[in-house]
């Protein structure tokens, strides 16, 4: 369970880093135009798309790097709890915007967030 664990916090830390820095580098409109999945920032403005990228890119940092360097491991759990939070953001975003196709992959998001809180809070611990 702690290599599924690993992996998945890997996979996860991959993807959320590469969408934090895309919000922190890009303008609003060139966020935008990555795709039609982007198009929720049309609901924010900038200053707040490049808080929730540097919220993003906090929780990434708290996925690995605790369990990594053995330096307050609890902080991997939480950071996950963080991360479920910024996706049911997401989903409510999604929901009233009625993006029902990106609204089930922000669940499988948050989903993968929640077994990664309850693997190292309770399965896998370090």
């Amino acid at each position: 369970m702690n290599i599924t664990l690993w992996l998945l916090a890997g996979a996860l830390t991959l993807a959320y880093g590469a969408g934090g820095i895309a919000q922190l580098r890009l303008s609003k409109e060139r966020y935008r135009a990555l795709g039609p999945s982007q198009h929720w920032v049309d609901d924010f403005d900038a200053g707040q798309i490049k808080f929730i990228g540097s919220i993003k890119l906090l929780c990434v940092a708290g996925l690995l790097l605790p369990g990594a360097l053995d330096v307050l491991p609890v902080l991997t759990p939480l950071a996950a709890c963080g991360l479920m939070l910024l996706m049911q953001g997401a989903a409510t975003t999604r929901f009233r915007r009625k993006e029902w196709g990106f609204l089930a992959g922000d669940l499988a998001y948050l989903s993968a967030f929640a077994f990664l809180a309850w693997g190292r809070f309770d399965l896998a611990p370090f």
